[in-house]
């Protein structure tokens, strides 16, 4: 297999430093800014990786963005967006976090004009050299400031965690406890379940928008059951409470028809008695 050519990745356009941003005028800033470009070349990122590589970034993104837009948490989260720190090399992490950062849409991130650097990179490695993730952006990402680093080898699998050391810009593992990985900023653990990179918050586990989706499906059926059993319940309620109605009702019924009766019995035995009585007058006068 070729390699590709080397590239001067010091060629491609850059943000200015801090010292030139501060002397440039609100009018000259918003043109640095929008001339700076949208993506990244091809020289500069790693070579597609395939589903592994893709559904390792877009699951992370999709549970987190979920999690922080139902828990109202101002986290802007972005997969491969071009990030331009001043006076450095434009970089396109798989993944980046900024805490407090609006959740809208952008083309890229300026860290002198949106006013704070990253907080969180996770990079998701799936085959090639690993220097890049697991050396280079070692030593880059802590030199910028980013407080924390997250390495997803698919592979393997296995997770690797950084965080910057409390004075200095280097990192310091951050060492799992009962195999979770704490990411301060977040405020969450990562976790590694059947080789899928899982989030908790507190002891609570982040589903992934088509987790979440199933679960409401669930729970929509098994509402849907209830709702059925219970209409089926008290149908069947309403049927032993007519039938109880009927056979009352019929009861009733058999009771007047035995009350018709007996008064007509007694109406009869007195018309008997009456005429027996008439008779036996009329035997008398004739004697």
């Amino acid at each position: 297999m070729s390699r590709r050519p080397r590239v001067d990745l010091d060629a491609f356009p850059k943000a200015p430093t801090h010292e030139e941003w501060l002397k440039l005028s609100a009018a000259e800033r918003r043109r640095v800014v929008d001339a700076l470009p949208d993506e990244v070349t091809d020289a500069e990122m790693s070579p597609p990786e395939g589903d592994l590589h893709f559904w390792g970034k877009v699951s992370a993104l999709d549970t987190l963005r979920s999690h922080f837009r139902r828990k109202q948490r101002a986290v802007y989260l972005a997969c491969e967006l071009p990030v331009y720190y001043p006076g450095e090399r434009r970089f396109a992490p798989d993944l980046l976090a900024v805490v407090g950062a609006e959740d809208k849409e952008r083309g890229k991130w300026v860290v002198d004009a949106e006013g704070q650097g990253l907080d969180v990179v996770m990079e998701v490695h799936v085959g090639g050299d690993r220097r890049k993730d697991a050396i280079d952006n070692v030593e880059r990402y802590a030199r910028l400031g980013i407080p924390e680093y997250f390495i997803f080898d698919r592979n393997t699998p296995a997770l690797v965690a950084y965080r910057l050391a409390s004075k200095g810009k280097k990192y310091v593992p951050i060492v799992p406890q009962h195999g979770r990985y704490r990411c301060e900023r977040l405020g969450l653990d990562l976790q590694l379940e059947n080789g899928k990179l899982r989030f908790f918050d507190g002891n609570a586990l982040l589903l992934e928008t088509t987790e979440l989706a199933e679960r409401l499906e669930r729970m929509v059926d098994d509402l849907q059951n209830r709702l059925e059993e219970e209409k089926s319940r008290r149908e069947e309620e309403t049927r032993k409470r007519e039938e109880e109605t009927r056979k009352r009702e019929e009861e009733t019924r058999k009771r007047e028809e035995e009350t018709r009766k007996r008064e007509e019995e007694t109406r009869k035995r007195e018309e008997a008695e009456r005429k027996v009585a008439e008779l036996e007058r009329q035997l008398k006068k004739r004697k």
